[in-house]
């Protein structure tokens, strides 16, 4: 196989980011929070989605992400609330703390964007953000 490959580097490298952003996270929180809780709880920011909308938006089964929800819950990161004229389907809401998580995950995000910066340069960086933007389709 050819590693350099556009699709496995981009691969190698989203891997290499979610585990140094995940170490990060936890060195500094005793809350250890997972790549696919994470995922989650981006989704649910400022919306109140069911669970069957996350389980199709992050393309795993429902139950996947019962599961991942329920270990949310006992975080205390998430709410799940019924939703309304529908007993079968539950809704989401980030608690207050999931809400401070969420913010500091986003701190570290934009520390790691940096970082990332320095290392190859700012017009580079644009450049790879612009690239991704992009509608490749």
């Amino acid at each position: 196989m050819d590693k350099s490959n556009i699709i496995d580097l981009i691969y190698e490298k989203q891997l290499r980011l979610l585990k140094f952003k995940q170490d990060k996270w936890n060195a500094k929180n005793s809350v250890p929070i997972t790549n696919t809780e994470w995922s989650i709880l981006s989704l649910i920011y400022g919306k109140l989605p069911t669970i069957s909308e996350l389980a199709q938006q992050l393309g795993i089964t429902r139950q996947a992400a019962h599961k991942t929800i329920k270990a949310l819950d006992a975080k205390g990161l998430i709410v799940i609330n019924p939703v309304e004229n529908n007993n079968r389907n539950k809704c989401i809401k980030l608690t207050p703390l999931g809400e401070e998580y969420y913010h500091e995950n986003q701190k570290i995000k934009n520390e790691m964007e940096k970082e990332i910066g320095q290392k190859i340069g700012q017009d580079k960086l644009n450049l790879l953000k612009e690239l991704l933007k992009g509608d490749w389709n």
